[in-house]
């Protein structure tokens, strides 16, 4: 790959591979597309392309196999899209190997299999297959960060310069002051995806202003938490998208460190991004002097073992450091001393996600998404019975309600909804008869739910509020750092009264120590795990307290599943 020295040779770049994006979609041959990521690997996915391969090895059709990531529709997969000589691109999910040769035997014979159709990427139906966009799962989102999803290759950097990728790098390096982008991104009121919501333009404006040298931005993809995978597909899908989003956050602040800590275990998302920093470097899109502009810009990925605790900020910026992952107590805030005590830019990936677009169309056009104070649009994960699981993009004021039986198609036949748990496992859940609130960073805080990173899991009646809330305090116990007394103590305090309940050795007063004990967790604790630990416990308290009581004084589990329903023996700590 030949280095491009300036912008004029990066026009040529790009318009060659346009025209060659251009010229695989209308040659007369077929382009089988393969969605390969963590979701559809674990689905087969590797082997239905390995079939592919095989079969179009033998030569019988003139064809162009590919891969792709995710396109959301994780349920589906794995899936595969067929590009057929004067057909637009159809995309098949369920596509397991063993389906392989009678997928192309029938395409062969002229058969579209509408009933293994998804839909088709055109403006109408197609011979009986309806438009993708029309898809239940895809009809009521909004999609900016997914628009590409399981079209381009994620490690190819042609296919993403093809699709307009690093337009927005090349508009905010030749056309724009460092002040001007970050006045478009306040302009654009984006508020960090991460889960605190803190406006992105006054925190790149903050680290600017800080006069100390050199400053670092920092990407978090490090997302640790059990029912959250929108990064890590994002990640897997279009790399380049938060690169270039990272690349514009260094110009911003004027300094050639960057900085991208992923999660150790979302080992795909890691090789994707190193390659697409590798991909970067050669062709002269990072390192010194870009395109002969004289800003120079140098990123580095850092990973961990896993620790939930290393995705709060200042825990990451030491464990960037190569030091253990402790938070700290704030001031100093990270844009006056973040890594190597200078000043530090630490924003989501799903938030440099979104700053491409808004410095190609311009902050206002951004703020005209979603509500007035919650702008643009948010990835969101669903998790529990429901029809279709995956990752959606949705505009931001859509309700709940909406969210769970629009887009997520409901709970699947057998279910009835009970309830749904909000911000992963840092706020409390919404009942059934709570669910008509929109989504946004203000709406459902009064509830006591949040948005936090945009993970939410749907339960039905088969759940019991004690033994979910159990399992949610249990996973904060176990990520807790251990640094500071109230979170070290008090959430294993918290998982002890809980196994006792379970158990059917509860007490009366044992739901007002947990209200007490919570008090102190929250208000005492030094960093946001330790202060957000007992919410969704205090949730699942206040909505469903019928249910506490009864394993309290009929020592009866109406779900069944607590130990208390078979006569166990205690365990606490278990």
């Amino acid at each position: 790959m030949k280095r491009l020295s300036d912008r004029s040779a990066f026009e040529q770049y790009a318009a060659e591979a346009r025209a060659r994006w251009e010229r695989l979609w209308s040659e007369d041959q077929w382009v089988i597309s393969v969605g390969i990521s963590g979701c559809s690997i674990a689905k087969g996915a590797l082997e239905t392309y390995r079939n592919l391969s095989l079969h179009l090895s033998e030569g019988h059709i003139p064809a162009v196999l590919r891969q792709v990531g995710c396109g959301g529709w994780c349920f589906a997969e794995p899936f595969v899209e067929v590009k057929l000589p004067g057909h637009p691109p159809i995309v098949y999910g369920w596509m397991t190997t063993d389906r392989v040769p009678e997928l192309l035997d029938a395409l062969r014979r002229g058969d579209l299999r509408p009933d293994w159709a998804l839909g088709v990427r055109a403006a109408g139906a197609w011979h009986g297959i309806p438009p993708l966009t029309e898809h239940p799962f895809l009809r009521r989102q909004r999609r900016l960060l997914l628009e590409h999803a399981g079209i381009i290759d994620p490690e190819s950097i042609e296919d993403y310069i093809a699709i307009g990728g690093y337009r927005a790098f090349l508009k905010a390096l030749f056309e724009m002051t460092p002040e001007e982008v970050i006045a478009e991104v306040k302009a654009s009121n984006l508020r960090g995806r991460g889960g605190a919501g803190f406006p992105t333009g006054i925190k790149w404006e903050s680290g600017r202003r800080t006069p100390a040298r050199p400053k670092y931005v920092v990407v978090n993809s490090h997302e640790g938490e059990p029912n959250v995978f929108k990064d890590r597909r994002l990640l897997e899908s279009n790399p380049h998208l938060v690169l270039e989003g990272l690349l514009i956050g260094c110009y911003a602040l004027e300094t050639p460190y960057g900085y991208n800590y992923i999660g150790g275990e979302h080992a795909l998302a890691l090789r994707r991004f190193q390659r697409a920093v590798e991909q970067a470097y050669e062709l002269g899109l990072l390192g010194d002097d870009i395109l002969g502009s004289g800003f120079s810009c140098h990123v580095r990925i850092r990973t961990g073992g896993g620790a939930y605790i290393c995705g709060e900020g200042s825990a990451l910026m030491y464990a960037i450091m190569g030091q253990r992952g402790q938070p700290r107590t704030k001031p100093p805030r990270s844009v006056e001393e973040g890594v190597w005590r200078r000043p530090t830019v630490l924003n989501n990936s799903e938030t440099f996600a979104s700053i491409p677009a808004i410095i190609q169309n311009g902050g206002s056009w951004y703020a005209s998404l979603g509500t007035k104070e919650s702008t643009g649009t948010k990835l969101v994960t669903m998790q529990g019975p429901v029809k279709y699981l995956g990752v959606a993009e949705i505009e931001f004021g859509l309700s709940m309600r909406e969210l769970v039986f629009d887009v997520f198609g409901g709970l699947r036949e057998g279910y009835r909804l009970k309830g749904i748990q909000t911000g992963g496992v840092s706020a409390g859940p919404l009942r059934e008869d709570e669910l008509d609130v929109p989504i946004d960073f203000e709406a459902l805080t009064p509830l006591g739910a949040m948005i936090g990173s945009g993970g939410f899991v749907a339960f039905d009646e088969s759940v019991c509020a004690v033994d979910f809330a159990r399992y949610l305090v249990a996973f904060s116990r176990y990520e807790s750092c251990g640094k500071c007394t109230p979170c070290r103590l008090g959430t294993p305090a918290l998982v002890e009264i809980l196994d006792r309940i379970r158990h059917g050795f509860g007490r009366p007063e044992d739901l007002d120590i947990i209200q007490y004990a919570s008090k102190h967790i929250i208000e005492l604790s030094l960093c946001g795990l330790g202060q957000v630990a007992p919410m969704p416990l205090l949730g699942m308290l206040e909505r469903f307290r019928d249910e506490f009581i009864e394993h309290i004084t009929e020592r009866r589990c109406r779900a069944g599943v607590c130990p208390i329903a078979a006569g166990e023996p205690l365990s606490v700590g278990r």
